[in-house]
C-alpha cells in the first residue's frame, strides 16, 4: 500500500511537470466548489464559481459579480478565457436596490389561494420592501422576525410582456417560492442568495399583461438573518456578446496561495496564475492588499502568432451595489500604468453587516507601460473596438459606471510572460470602539499606495518564489500526516481562512487579527468562529492567534463587560463596538479562551502571554469549575441545533479549559496551582465518563439515552498531551463513528443528516491510525468534489446529499489544519 501511495505521488508530480514554474509542485486534483482567484480580505475577495474560468463571471464570495473579463486575440481569432459578458438589463419593476416599493404581507399562514391575482389581501399589513432582519440587512425596510412571511406585490405594466426577455431579480434568506398571477414560477429550496437574475420562461411572460399583475412570494427563514426582496428587469433580444468563442481550459490547480489555469487558444497556449501572497510569517506582506495575475503565452504549433491580451474589470470591485456611481482615472508613474476606480460617495466605514461589499477606498489595476494600452469607458464600446482591432487609448470622462481595461500586444516568437497587479486601498479598515484604524501595512499613515504597488512589482519574482516554496511545503507536510485528499482540502481552505480576516493594530499598539463571520450574521471577531480556525494560525504563526484574542481580552477586562465569561463577539464587521449577538455562550467561550491561550503557550513554549492575562483566565476557570460539568440549558457554537442542557461535548470543553489552566500554571512555574487544577480536571473527566457512558459510545446529553454526538472538543486532550481522559474514551468514540457514516461523512449527531466540516476533521484526528483518519476525510473530499452548490467552501453540509445547509467562505475551515497541528505539537510534548 505504501509503495502504491509513493507511485501515486510521483505520478502527480510528473503530471504537473513543466506546466508551472515550480516543477516540484504536487497537483491538486480536487474539483473545487469554487476557485479562489483574488483573496485580500473579506471585502476584496473574488472567486470562480464554475468548472471553467470562462463559464461564469468572476464573483465576490457573496455571489455578487466582481467582473474580470479576459480575452486573448490570436492573429484575428478571439478566445475568451475568463468571465462572461453580461446582458444589459433595464429595470422594469424595481427591487429595493433601485427604488422604493410596497407590498402587503402577513406572518400567519393564509388561505389556500393567497397567491392568486384575485385574492383579497385588504386585511394584510402594508410594508416597504425589502423585508427581513432590519439590523443586519441594510436594504430591509420592514422587519421580519418570525420563521415565515407571505408577501403580495401588485405591479402595473404598461404593455403585455409576451415574447419579451424578462428576468425576476430577487434576494432571499432562506427558502423562497415565487408566483406570478397565481402560477408558481420558482422554488429555491433551502438556500440564500442576493441579486439572483432568473429568466422567466415564455409561459410565464405570456401571462404578464398590460395593467395590474401580482407577484407573490412565500419565504422561510431557517436560522439567523431573514431577507426577501424582488423586482423585474427586461433585456434586449439583440446579441450582446462580442466574445462568444471561449478558449479550451485544460487544467486548473488550487494550491495554498495560488490558482493555476491552462488554456489552449488555437495555435497558442495560455497559462494564467492568480497569486495571493498570504504568507503568515511576514505580517507586512500578509497585510499588503495586492495580488498578482500572471500570464504566460507560447506557440503550440511552431508558428509565430500576433497576440493581444484584453483584461477588463468592472467598478463593482469598489462598490456595494450596482447603482452606486463611480469615478475612474488612469495614472502613469515610472514604468507602471495604473487604472483606478472608486465611488463618488466615499462613506468610509459607513455601514456594517454580512452580505456587504466595500464602497469606500479605491480599486487599482496596474501593469507595465511597455506594449500597453489602457481604456476607461462603457464596456460594450471598449469590447467592440478591441474586436475590430482598434489600438487606441480611450479614457472617458463621462459616465458613472465605467469599466477599466488593459490591452497588451506581443508576438509568440518566444515565450511571453507578464503580470498584472490588482490591489485595493481601503484607507481605513476597522472602526475600533469609534476609532477608525488604518490597515496594518499603513498603520502609521505614512505609506503611499502607489509606492506599495511599485514595491509589489519590484518584489514579484522573489514573492512568487516564496509562494511556490510555501505551496509545495504545505502539500508535502499535509500529505505526510493526513494523506493526499487531506492535503488537497488544506490547500483549498488556506486562502479562504486567511482572507476572512483583516490585520490592523489597536490604538495601544496591540496586533488585531479580526475575522468576519461570513454568511452566518457578519459579526466581527466571533470567538467560537475563531476557535475552530485557530489550528491554521497556531501552526504557522501564533502571533496571529494573539491578534485574534487581544480584543476579546481587552473587552472582557473593560467596564463595558461585567459577565464572568467572555463575550461571543465584538460587534458587526467592520465595527468593533461590543457584543452584538443576543445570546451568550458562557461555557463555550470561557473554554475557548482558556484552550487557545494554552495552545499559544504550547506553540511558543512560553507562558508570557498567559501571565499577561492571568486574572481573566483565573476568573474564567473558576466559572468553568462551577458550571462546566453539568451545563445548564445554553447555546454552544453549534447553535443551529438548538440549545440543550447537560451537553456532553460542551462539558468536555469546560474540562479542557480547566486542563489548559493547569498546563499554563505549570509553564508559569506555580506547581501547587498546577497540581490542584490537574486534579480538578481529571476528577471532572472521571465523573463525565460515568454520566455520559451509553455502552458503545458517549451520549449527546447525559439525560438522553441512545443519543450520540461528535465529541470533537476531546481532540485538545490528545494533541496537547494532557491525557485528562483515558485513551479508551477517544478509541470508543472513533470506533462508533466509523459505523455511522453517510455518503458524504459523519453527521454532527444522531438528530440530523448534516455535519460540520471542521468538527469532522477534529473528530477524525482522535483516531490513532492514519488509515482511520483518512476514512473520515474521503467523504468530505468527495463532497467538495461533487457538490452541486458552487460557492466557496461551506463548513455546514449534508452527509446524505451533495448540498450544503448554509454558511460559505468562513474562516472556520482553518480548523482542517488540526491534524497538521497535532504533528507539530508532538515535538513540543516529546
Amino acid at each position: 500500500m505504501e509503495k502504491a501511495y509513493l507511485y501515486l505521488i510521483s505520478f502527480l508530480v510528473l503530471l504537473l511537470g513543466c506546466s508551472t514554474e515550480n516543477e516540484e509542485l504536487i497537483l491538486n486534483q480536487l474539483r473545487a466548489p469554487a476557485y479562489p482567484l483574488i483573496t485580500i480580505d473579506p471585502y476584496t475577495s473574488a472567486w470562480s464559481f464554475s468548472d471553467n474560468l470562462y463559464d461564469d463571471d468572476v464573483r465576490h464570495w457573496t455571489g455578487k459579480r466582481f467582473s474580470l473579463l479576459g480575452v486573448l486575440k490570436v492573429d484575428d481569432e478571439l478566445y475568451r478565457f475568463m468571465g462572461e459578458e453580461e446582458r444589459t438589463l433595464k429595470i422594469l419593476i424595481p427591487s429595493s436596490e433601485y427604488g422604493d416599493w410596497y407590498g402587503r404581507y402577513t406572518f400567519q399562514e393564509p388561505e389556500e389561494m393567497w397567491m392568486s391575482r384575485e385574492f383579497d389581501d385588504s386585511d394584510w399589513a402594508v410594508g416597504a420592501g425589502a423585508f427581513g432582519t432590519k439590523d443586519m440587512e441594510p436594504s430591509v425596510k420592514t422587519n421580519w422576525d418570525t420563521e415565515c412571511i407571505w408577501v403580495r406585490r401588485t405591479i402595473e405594466l404598461e404593455q403585455d410582456l409576451e415574447g419579451e426577455l424578462v428576468y425576476l431579480e430577487f434576494s432571499h434568506d432562506d427558502d423562497v417560492v415565487f408566483y406570478i398571477n397565481g402560477v408558481e414560477v420558482l422554488n429555491t429550496g433551502n438556500s440564500c442568495s442576493k441579486n439572483v437574475q432568473y429568466k422567466l420562461p415564455s409561459d410565464i411572460t405570456s401571462i404578464l399583461k398590460k395593467g395590474e399583475n401580482v407577484i407573490a412570494a412565500f419565504c422561510r427563514n431557517r436560522v439567523a438573518n431573514g431577507l426577501l426582496d424582488f423586482g423585474l428587469k427586461i433585456g434586449s433580444s439583440e446579441d450582446f456578446r462580442f466574445f462568444e468563442k471561449s478558449a479550451q481550459q485544460v487544467k486548473v490547480d488550487v494550491q495554498a496561495t495560488q490558482t493555476y489555469y491552462s488554456f489552449v487558444c488555437g495555435g497558442v497556449d495560455l497559462d494564467i496564475t492568480f497569486t495571493a501572497p498570504l504568507l503568515l510569517d511576514d505580517l507586512s506582506l500578509l497585510s499588503r492588499p495586492i495580488n498578482y495575475i500572471t500570464y504566460n503565452v507560447k506557440s503550440n504549433d511552431g508558428k509565430n502568432h500576433e497576440v493581444e491580451l484584453y483584461l477588463e474589470a468592472s467598478p463593482n470591485w469598489a462598490r456595494n451595489q450596482e447603482n452606486q456611481s463611480t469615478s475612474s482615472e488612469f495614472i502613469v508613474d515610472g514604468d507602471l500604468l495604473f487604472l483606478k476606480t472608486g465611488t463618488h460617495e466615499q462613506d468610509i466605514l459607513g455601514k456594517s453587516g454580512d452580505d456587504l461589499r466595500i464602497d469606500w477606498g479605491y480599486f487599482y489595476l496596474a501593469s507595465h507601460l511597455d506594449e500597453s494600452f489602457c481604456q476607461i469607458g462603457e464596456p460594450n464600446r471598449m469590447r467592440s473596438l478591441f474586436k475590430k482591432g482598434a489600438k487606441k487609448q480611450i479614457v472617458s470622462n463621462s459616465g458613472s459606471h465605467n469599466h477599466l481595461a488593459f490591452i497588451k500586444e506581443f508576438s509568440t516568437k518566444q515565450n511571453t510572460k507578464g503580470v498584472f497587479l490588482l490591489g485595493y486601498n481601503d484607507l481605513y479598515s476597522i472602526k475600533y470602539f469609534n476609532e477608525s484604524l488604518r490597515p496594518y501595512w499603513n498603520r502609521l499613515g505614512a505609506e503611499n499606495f502607489i509606492e506599495q504597488l511599485h514595491l509589489a512589482d519590484k518584489e514579484y519574482e522573489s514573492i512568487k518564489e516564496k509562494c511556490n516554496e510555501f505551496d509545495t511545503q504545505l502539500m508535502r507536510e499535509a500529505m505526510t500526516c493526513g494523506g493526499y485528499e487531506y492535503a488537497n482540502l488544506c490547500a483549498l481552505a488556506y486562502r479562504q481562512a486567511v482572507s476572512a480576516h483583516k490585520l490592523v493594530e489597536s490604538p495601544q499598539g496591540d496586533l488585531l487579527f479580526l475575522s468576519k463571520e461570513n454568511f452566518s450574521n457578519g459579526c466581527i471577531g466571533t470567538l467560537d468562529v475563531s476557535f475552530p480556525s485557530a489550528p491554521l494560525f497556531l501552526y504557522y504563526n501564533p502571533e496571529l492567534v494573539k491578534g485574534i484574542l487581544n480584543p476579546i481580552f481587552e473587552l472582557s477586562g473593560s467596564s463595558e463587560w461585567n459577565k464572568p465569561f467572555p463575550p461571543h463577539d465584538l460587534g458587526v464587521y467592520p465595527w468593533v463596538s461590543g457584543q452584538h449577538y443576543e445570546d451568550d455562550m458562557p461555557i463555550e467561550e470561557a473554554g475557548n479562551m482558556l484552550i487557545l491561550t494554552a495552545a499559544i503557550t504550547s506553540a511558543e513554549n512560553d507562558a508570557t502571554y498567559a501571565k499577561l492575562h492571568w486574572s481573566l483566565l483565573t476568573q474564567w476557570v473558576n466559572f468553568l469549575e462551577e458550571h462546566g460539568l453539568n451545563p445548564e440549558l445554553q447555546y454552544s457554537t453549534d447553535e443551529f441545533t438548538s440549545p440543550i442542557a447537560l451537553n456532553a461535548n460542551l462539558s468536555i470543553k469546560a474540562i479542557m479549559g480547566i486542563a489548559g489552566y493547569a498546563y499554563m500554571a505549570e509553564k508559569i512555574g506555580d506547581e501547587n496551582l498546577s497540581s490542584l487544577y490537574w486534579e480538578k480536571a481529571k476528577n471532572m473527566a472521571e465523573q463525565w465518563i460515568k454520566l455520559a457512558d451509553d455502552g458503545d459510545y458517549y451520549r449527546l446529553a447525559y439525560n438522553r439515552p441512545e443519543s450520540w454526538s461528535q465529541k470533537y472538543n476531546l481532540v485538545w486532550d490528545k494533541i496537547m498531551g494532557w491525557n485528562v481522559f483515558p485513551s479508551t474514551v477517544a478509541e470508543k468514540e472513533v470506533a462508533f463513528y466509523l459505523t455511522q457514516f453517510n455518503e458524504y461523512g459523519l453527521p454532527l449527531d444522531h438528530r440530523y443528516d448534516y455535519t460540520k466540516v471542521d468538527w469532522t476533521v477534529w473528530s477524525a484526528t482522535l483516531a490513532d491510525e492514519k488509515k482511520d483518519f483518512e476514512k473520515f476525510i474521503t467523504p468530505l473530499y468527495r463532497f467538495m468534489n461533487e457538490t452541486v452548490d458552487r460557492v466557496p467552501m461551506s463548513d455546514w453540509i449534508y452527509t446524505n446529499s451533495p448540498t450544503h445547509q448554509g454558511f460559505r467562505a468562513r474562516s472556520v475551515v482553518g480548523g482542517i489544519f488540526i491534524k497538521m497541528l497535532e504533528e507539530k505539537f508532538k515535538y513540543n510534548i516529546n
